[in-house]
């Protein structure tokens, strides 16, 4: 790790555009119409949704640090429409109501896009649409049966690429072959979380930040400053929600880490093309994903520690030296050229993971609690599809509205059994990784089209299979 490369502090796109300035936290008991907890992409959309349908609606926010502290503020900026858990909700409820999902989520790329352009929230998005990329055999063949899968879901605008095709977008060293999607675009996460929560601030929804909340039951969230009391909570927590009580074992924080180059001159990008900007990721078990940047740096990104043992969260990002030089392995490997660039900023964030690797929305009409989480990385576009679920949900238990096209979608009310307890957890994260990493350093040197049967069991064991 070069002495100039900033590690931490929160992300690099909190270094470009700056901390928001501090709102106040709670000052006391009060109460509202609904509570959501936490600041990040699906509080402030589903308070955006449920002011926009009913603007008289007391919505209180609450969040711990600072809106987009978490993963809203640290990911990969990659607005597409994958969604966890489309597999199971497939064996679950018939795959019809799996490809219903799925054209949801296509619609919800299109619907950020829409309402970011209607709030003036200028996001650096670029509709550049989604590649991924397969460099040795055995990643071509599970990008061939990938891409049927796609299509077989209802996605018939989605294109498989031959090696040329691939080059003509981006010149990844040793791509034989990629399948892309238009239901895609690359943004800027912060410059997102910090339009939609001034959006949000402006229509009238009260936030408070530096408010942790300790504890949600029905009817209340519980804070250090004081208790909100409202027929409605809705817990919005992602990768944190370890933290509140009786949720330990609910989602495992997953952590992800990036890296950011400095801004290329324009004779790198002449080897690499990379005109589109699309996003972009590969078919590795430990997979990348990266996008061109408005200002022509790289930000790329990947699993390295996974897990902290007990659901533990860091607190701003740092990164450890081993995880950033695997980062700058894979942007050289990649990229050629990149060799020699500055790395500028490296950091970390957590994703919340179920166990059987499903998103989820639910709202349990007995007690008005809610929840929408479970991302499992793709969170970007799927927060919006769950706020206007919620939405939904609400207006429904409410009388004001009967069951719609998103109530009725199969990750609806969805039960996730809990993670298993320590050391138990921990065991099987790191394990299930070390098997990946195997697995791919296995398939780039084996000429088989087969996948690593390793990296197979551990999709089995760990649920993903």
């Amino acid at each position: 790790m070069s002495t100039s490369t900033v590690n931490g502090g929160i992300s690099f796109w909190y270094a470009q555009e700056g901390l928001p300035a501090p709102r106040e936290p709670l000052p006391g008991d009060t109460t509202a119409d609904i509570c959501i907890v936490g600041g990040g992409y699906t509080g402030l959309w589903t308070a955006y949704y449920l002011k926009k349908a009913v603007p008289f609606l007391n919505i209180t926010v609450l969040e711990a640090k600072f809106c987009g502290y978490g993963a809203s503020g640290r990911n990969g900026g990659w607005l597409y429409n994958g969604i966890a858990g489309r597999g199971r909700y497939a064996r679950l409820h018939g795959h019809d109501a799996a490809v219903r999902l799925q054209q949801a989520m296509n619609d919800t790329v299109d619907e950020v896009v829409r309402t970011a352009a209607e709030e003036n929230i200028d996001a650096d998005i670029h509709q550049g649409g989604v590649l991924e990329v397969a460099y040795t055999p055995a990643q071509l063949e599970r990008l061939k049966t990938f891409h049927a899968v796609e299509i077989a879901f209802g996605e018939k605008d989605r294109a498989l690429l031959g090696a040329r095709e691939t080059a003509d977008r981006v010149r990844v060293a040793g791509a034989v072959a990629s399948s892309w999607t238009p239901h895609g675009a690359r943004l800027h996460p912060v410059k997102l979380v910090k339009g939609l929560a001034d959006t949000v601030a402006a229509l009238g929804v009260t936030i408070h930040e530096s408010t942790p909340v300790t504890e949600i039951r029905p009817k209340h969230a519980v804070t250090p400053y004081g208790t909100v009391r409202a027929p409605y909570i809705l817990r919005c927590t992602e990768g944190f929600t370890a933290g509140l009580k009786g949720q330990r074992r609910t989602w495992l924080p997953m952590n992800s880490s990036m890296i950011a180059t400095e801004p290329l001159p324009q004779s790198v990008w002449d080897t690499i093309g990379w005109d589109g900007r699309e996003a972009l990721g590969d078919m590795a078990h430990a997979y990348m994903y990266a996008q061109r940047t408005a200002d022509n740096r790289i930000a790329i990104g990947g699993r390295g520690v996974p897990y902290r043992y007990g659901s533990r969260t860091d607190n701003d990002g740092r990164t450890q030296p081993a995880t950033i030089q695997a980062l700058r392995d894979i942007l050289v490997r990649c990229f050629p050229t990149t060799a020699g660039v500055r790395i500028d900023h490296a950091w970390s964030g957590v994703l919340g993971v179920p166990r059987d690797w499903c998103a989820t929305v639910t709202l349990d009409r007995s007690t008005g609690l809610g929840w929408a989480g479970g991302y499992v990385g793709s969170g970007v576009a799927t927060t919006n599809l769950a706020a206007r679920t919620l939405r939904d949900l609400i207006q429904q238990d409410s009388g004001q509205s009967g069951p719609t096209d998103l109530t009725t979608l199969p990750w609806v009310n969805h039960k996730v059994r809990k993670w298993e307890p320590e050391p138990l957890r921990w065991l099987g994260v790191q394990a299930m990784y070390a098997a990946y990493r195997g697995a791919d350093r296995r398939e780039s040197t084996g000429r088989t089209t087969a996948t690593d049967k390793v990296a197979t069991l551990a999709d089995r064991v760990s649920g993903r299979g």
